[in-house]
């Protein structure tokens, strides 16, 4: 693959599986409230467009209707602090990314995260899990005024990074990142097996699809 001065990277389904601590946030809050848990199949469908929209998905399933906004924020009033409280319990990096995040420091490349997550549970995620020192910009859903797929993340990190659009690459698992990626200007590969709602890694429009973390180095 070819050789990029910076990568952008996703965080949940790209770097980290947080799907484990997700599910039982949203258990918790839906439980707390007299609703039907869901299974974790569903919860992974669900993650990368923010906290309220996996809730608000959650309560469309079980109510075959759309929720009253009163109703979402009530869940989300319990799905925030439990998932902050809980929010590295049991999510894991995934194989083989520590090793390639090592590599491409070396070489000298410039990292960045590039996330939805909002910063008070991104930054506590990686610090959690001791990623925090390799990536010189972390760049959360409410870092930029709109976050992905809008531009605005992307070419906020790569200003923070010293870079221009076209000498990074931007790693994510979604169309939220292609689409992100796209409208900065920037090559992106997605991993296989990530967050995709249920579109499958070849169909997301991403200039390649990357069988292991390692393939990019």
């Amino acid at each position: 693959m070819q050789r990029y001065s910076g990568y952008l990277f996703d965080l949940d389904g790209t770097l980290v599986d947080t799907a484990p601590d997700l599910h039982q946030a949203l258990n918790h809050a839906l439980t707390t409230h007299d609703y039907m848990a869901v299974d974790i199949r569903h919860t992974r469908h669900w993650i990368g467009h923010g906290a309220r929209a996996m809730v608000t998905q959650a309560l469309q399933a079980e109510l075959e209707d759309e929720p009253a906004q009163a109703t979402i924020d009530r869940v989300c009033d319990s799905f925030l602090p439990y998932y902050q409280d809980h929010v590295a319990d049991h999510s894991q990096i995934y194989p083989e990314v520590l090793e390639t995040l090592e590599i491409l420091l070396h070489r000298g490349a410039r990292l960045a995260v590039v996330t939805n997550k909002v910063a008070r549970f991104a930054t506590q995620l990686l610090e959690a899990l001791d990623l925090s020192s390799y990536f010189a910009s972390i760049v959360c859903g409410d870092t930029t005024s709109r976050a992905k797929p809008a531009a605005d993340p992307a070419l906020h990190a790569c200003a923070e990074l010293g870079l221009e659009v076209n000498e990074v690459l931007f790693v994510g698992d979604s169309t939220t990142d292609v689409d992100c990626a796209r409208a900065a200007g920037c090559a992106v590969v997605c991993v296989r097996d990530g967050y995709n709602h249920g579109i499958a890694a070849q169909a997301l429009g991403a200039d390649a699809v990357i069988e292991s973390f390692r393939d990019l180095v």
